[in-house]
């Protein structure tokens, strides 16, 4: 319950605040500088999901996670009272670094605390707060927007902190860590400026500045040097932040490199099914956000079910499954023909969430298995930070795909009706929405074509990834070594865990 409830804080937080979008900024102004207040959070809990996770093997997870959740909920008080765009985006950036916490110590946790046989069913559970988020957010939102102010989309936080960390004080005890430790300060601050470097410009990278820039150049040269300072810094450093072991390690460098996979697939329909769905099948937008809710049905029942599959089969088998099952799903939506049906499409979702599901779970609880207590806070938190990152590599990568089709889409259109399409890209889909002048029907039918090949030419890019996702996997041993055959017995884990693993 009280993960749950600690989960829900970051769940919740990304679809809650996307319906408050009109609301905050005719209070607040400054529009163009409203997607930071998305990025800024993004950016902070990503980069800083390693640190979290290494300071959670020095000190402990639930000092590490109160702080977390300490931090979230300043950052959600104080997002409420901001008076300004700019005060929004860095109250905003606090929430995040609360965030982080919360990702990396609450998947540790939940790998301290059960058996290999229980966290499938663990991890399900978690799984499904994400769902409920989904379709919660939105909800919540629209009625805070609509029957009160924005500032509760963040105060509504409070009452969910107020029930995790009391049950998380009194109920979570842990063996204390009697070692002193050298906490890697050097290491900390490179990775932090390295992750966040990148992330910044992939977040920027089209957006703010063309990809083929100077901006570009500067931002990804500068991580790469970063990257290369973080390694040789990481390998002298006594208790390393990221260890080089973690990439070293067959099992773990491929779990990790599947998720970057992952992560890249995921947003695919995440960030342009529902648009879609709106443009080209003409839903409503709730319509077209219930589509995600296939996904988020499929997700957390295959991780569930994930653990009577690799209790029998292994935890490489059952992840391949699951990368299979992917390719099914994200190839089926290319095989939809013009203008697609809401039902193959939904069906589609709920194999995506199945396969991810299968994919996620045993890879992750395999990686855990795989080392001591002291090593899980590390593995479980690359784990989570390689899915995150691969959401932003996939992020960018799409996004100037279908802006792409789209614009070459709309500089080779028909002489007839060149004249009355939008000028550029960012207008196609207000001009479907019936924005502005009314378009004549060919001009309208035209632009849900070019929308349709963009997102096509998405999925494709999606489907190139999820098959390297599964060589990936595929090159993972079949059997992932257990913690007692490489180090000492995590504290309080059953002697046979590992060999559950195999």
């Amino acid at each position: 319950m009280a993960l749950m409830a600690t989960v829900m804080l970051a769940a919740m937080d990304t679809t809650i605040v996307s319906t408050a979008i009109p609301q905050i900024v005719a209070d607040l102004g400054d529009f163009s500088l409203f997607s930071w207040v998305f990025s800024i959070y993004l950016l902070a809990q990503t980069v800083t999901i390693p640190v979290y996770g290494k300071l959670a093997d020095l000190v402990g997870r639930k000092p590490v996670l109160v702080g977390g959740i300490l931090v979230f909920l300043a950052g959600s008080v104080t997002s409420a009272f901001a008076w300004s765009m700019v005060t929004l985006i860095v109250f905003r950036g606090l929430q995040g670094l609360g965030a982080g916490s919360i990702m990396a110590t609450v998947n540790t946790l939940a790998g301290d605390l059960y058996t290999v046989r229980e966290r499938a069913r663990i991890q399900g559970w978690l799984s499904s707060v994400w769902g409920v988020a989904a379709i919660l957010g939105p909800t919540l939102g629209g009625a805070f927007v609509e029957y009160a102010s924005w500032p509760w989309i963040f105060l509504v936080n409070l009452p969910v902190g107020a029930v995790a960390l009391p049950l998380l004080i009194r109920f979570l005890h842990e063996e204390a860590v009697p070692e002193r430790h050298r906490i890697d300060w050097a290491g900390a601050l490179l990775t932090l400026l390295a992750g966040g470097t990148l992330v910044f410009g992939l977040l920027e990278g089209g957006q703010a500045w063309p990809w083929l820039s100077r901006q570009s150049a500067f931002v990804f040269t500068l991580a790469a040097l970063l990257a290369a300072a973080t390694v040789w810094v990481e390998r002298r450093a006594a208790e390393p932040i990221m260890p080089p072991w973690l990439w070293r390690h067959r099992t773990l460098a491929g779990s990790n490199l599947a998720m970057i996979g992952m992560g890249i697939v995921l947003m695919a329909p995440t960030t342009f099914l529902p648009t879609f769905g709106q443009a080209v099948l003409g839903l409503g937008a709730i319509t077209a956000g219930l589509l995600l809710a296939g996904m988020s049905i499929g997700w957390p029942v295959a991780s569930s079910l994930s653990g009577r599959f690799y209790l029998r089969t292994g935890f490489r088998d059952v992840g391949l499954a699951g990368a299979v099952l992917v390719v099914l799903a994200v190839g089926a939506f290319l095989l939809v023909t013009y203008p697609g049906r809401l039902l193959p499409l939904f069906a589609g979702q709920l194999l995506l969430g199945a396969g991810f599901g299968l994919l996620s779970t045993p890879l992750l609880v395999g990686g855990q298995s795989t080392v001591t207590w002291h090593q899980r806070g590390v593995v479980t938190s690359a784990n989570i930070f390689s899915r995150y990152l691969g959401q932003s590599l996939g992020a960018a990568l799409f996004g100037a795909a279908f802006n792409h089709t789209l614009a070459q889409r709309l500089a080779t259109a028909p002489e007839a009706i060149r004249a009355v399409l939008p000028a550029d890209v960012d207008s196609v889909v207000g001009a479907l929405a019936g924005q502005g002048e009314p378009l004549p029907g060919a001009a309208m039918e035209y632009l849900r074509r070019a929308l349709w090949a963009a997102t096509r030419h998405v999925y494709a890019g999606a489907l190139a990834v999820a098959l390297l996702t599964v060589v990936v996997v595929a090159l993972i041993p079949r059997r992932f070594p257990a913690a007692g055959e490489s180090g000492r017995p995590a504290p309080g884990v059953p002697p046979d865990l590992g060999a559950l693993g195999h």
